[in-house]
């Protein structure tokens, strides 16, 4: 039986992924978790959203046009994520490698949802979606997000903002109605998915002690230095 619309099939490796809105800093979080498992000798695979080479063009070229519907962006994203699953993902799980995912299908939980899409239908689209070790949710108040995401760049995205489903013409707006609706859907999974809350307005290094020391209680007992793929390549 599927678990929280998950499949319930587990495998030898660990699977430990994060979640947050925009300027979380949760990508900076699982970089530097990369780095560290990596420095202890243990065999580690990352996969990020939306980089599957199978439509990242598509994407971009969609997103460029303004061409992208809720629906066709949920479709897009969940082909992006089947591809990853069955070459990154999957393959190093059942070799019993560490796979670090920088957003899982709870992104698409949250942002599909924001932007009117069926709350179930999504959730049936990634039914196929092997379940997390842990997963960490970096909550972050709106303000400090949106000045986190504007001290890099002087503008917000189109799609990053919401102006795609019409909240309000202007960005800034825009991006914290969206956001604010990403972060309800967000807070309805933290039971649900048992998700690991981290403050997210604690400076690196604290979130970063706090991550690790978490993720140490999860970790294989053996070091896995030359893990090799079910399908016979090395990790």
């Amino acid at each position: 039986m599927p678990l929280n619309g998950l499949t319930d099939q587990r495998y030898p490796g660990r699977l430990f992924c994060v979640e947050g809105i925009d300027g979380s800093g949760k990508s900076t979080q699982i970089a530097l978790l990369h780095e560290w498992l990596k420095s202890e000798g243990y065999a580690v695979r990352f996969s990020e959203w939306n980089s599957s080479p199978l439509v990242k063009a598509t994407t971009a070229r969609g997103k460029k046009k303004h061409l992208l519907t809720p629906t066709t962006f949920s479709l897009i994203h969940a082909t992006d994520f089947a591809d990853r699953t069955e070459h990154e993902i999957i393959p190093y799980l059942k070799a019993g490698a560490i796979v670090l995912c920088d957003r899982y299908a709870f992104t698409a939980f949250a942002r599909d949802v924001a932007r009117g899409v069926s709350p179930r239908w999504v959730r049936q689209l990634y039914r196929f979606a092997a379940p997390p070790t842990l997963v960490f949710y970096f909550r972050v108040p709106l303000e400090v997000a949106l000045e986190r995401i504007m001290m890099g760049r002087p503008d917000l995205k189109f799609y990053e903002a919401g102006l795609d489903i019409g909240l309000s013409s202007d960005p800034l707006e825009s991006f914290k109605l969206f956001q604010a609706r990403i972060i309800e859907e967000y807070e309805k999974m933290i039971g649900e998915f048992e998700f690991t809350v981290m403050d997210a307005t604690q400076s690196i290094e604290e979130q970063q002690r706090a991550m690790r020391a978490i993720v140490k209680k999860h970790l294989p007992r053996r070091r896995r230095l030359a893990v090799h793929r079910a399908d016979g390549k090395p990790v």
